[in-house]
């Protein structure tokens, strides 16, 4: 029984690490946006706004990349895959998207990508899923639509909507990968590692965005210059230094970190909080209004991801264990979790 009981213990430490994880990645996140309009209307291309941090924390996780270039001979695939769906699709689809339809509907639609999780694990990997995830991501989709006030200048275009829901599918890409990345080992037993992972993800995500941005297009000069903030003058380069370290490298770190710690369902749940943070630091920071239906929208959120993040996953049945190979199940079994 004491066992058992340690076994509980640490369980529910590590949701808690894992689940203060991704509070940290989505309030990283969702601080992007205050930081990136400023530049926007100091004279950037939004596109170029995306390229500056994606390339900025390449460049500053390069060391890792370095020390775990082991993992390019290891899992090619997933370095790819991460860099072409977690870090560029996410980006180019949603501006792309904002270029055709209203900022709200697309962040709405973006956001649907926790439902899409759900149906991933529990249609294509054939894992049970629990009610409380499933109301979780009803109840933040729910208040999503209130947050972003989807009813305002809603209009139909067909490929603005389709790019949307391809920024959801590559969020969702995203949540798996994460989870791939921390599941089984390689063959030699060693998990890969989730900073050589978020590097290798960043620089084949910047070579990317190199050909859709075309940076060397961009005004440099802005960079050089102040940025109005509400009012404030604040350094160009102050901001992007934010967006390069914290709402990149941070994000994404915790943000991976989250998803080994907790599931893909669960984490992403309590990703939409993104929306309602960017929201309450742009009514803070940039003196946009924050109308009724926002702040509940907000509330709903938070339920939906609280009641999300207190759901268990179903226990599989218990296999015996061969004798002196007892510690590694346990630690395989733990890792899985």
């Amino acid at each position: 029984m004491p066992v058992v009981t340690s076994e509980i213990s640490r369980g529910q430490s590590g949701k808690g690490v894992g689940l203060g994880l991704a509070l940290v990645s989505a309030v990283a996140f969702g601080g992007s946006g205050v930081a990136a309009k400023p530049l926007i209307e100091a004279g950037l291309d939004p596109l170029h706004v995306v390229w500056l941090p994606v390339t900025g924390a390449a460049v500053v996780m390069l060391p890792l990349a370095v020390r775990h270039r082991a993992l390019l001979r290891r899992r090619p695939a997933l370095l790819a895959g991460f860099g072409l769906l977690a870090v560029a699709g996410v980006q180019a689809c949603y501006f792309a998207a904002l270029s055709r339809i209203p900022v709200g509907v697309a962040l709405l639609i973006e956001y649907l990508a926790p439902a899409l999780v759900l149906g991933w694990v529990r249609f294509v990997q054939r894992r049970p899923v629990t009610r409380a995830a499933a109301v979780g991501v009803v109840l933040a989709a729910g208040g999503l639509a209130c947050v972003v006030e989807v009813w305002s200048g809603l209009s139909f275009d067909a490929l603005g909507l389709l790019l949307a829901l391809g920024a959801a599918c590559c969020q969702v890409g995203y949540f798996v990968m994460a989870d791939h990345g921390g599941g089984d080992g390689d063959g030699d037993g060693a998990a890969p590692d989730p900073l050589g992972v978020i590097a290798y993800g960043l620089l084949v995500g910047s070579v990317l965005l190199t050909v859709v941005a075309r940076p060397w297009s961009m005004d440099w000069a802005v960079l050089a210059h102040s940025a109005n903030m509400n009012g404030t003058a604040v350094p160009a380069a102050a901001l992007l230094v934010w967006i390069v370290l914290v709402a990149t490298v941070v994000a994404y770190i915790t943000g991976v970190l989250s998803v080994r710690r907790l599931s893909p369902q669960v984490a992403g749940v309590v990703a939409c909080l993104e929306a309602v943070i960017a929201t309450v630091l742009a009514w803070v920071l940039l003196g946009e209004h924050l109308s009724t239906p926002q702040v509940v929208g907000g509330a709903v959120v938070l339920l939906g991801a609280f009641i999300a993040q207190s759901s268990t996953p179903a226990k599989a049945p218990a296999e015996p264990v061969a004798a002196g190979g007892a510690e590694r199940e346990l630690s395989a079994r733990g890792t899985a979790a």
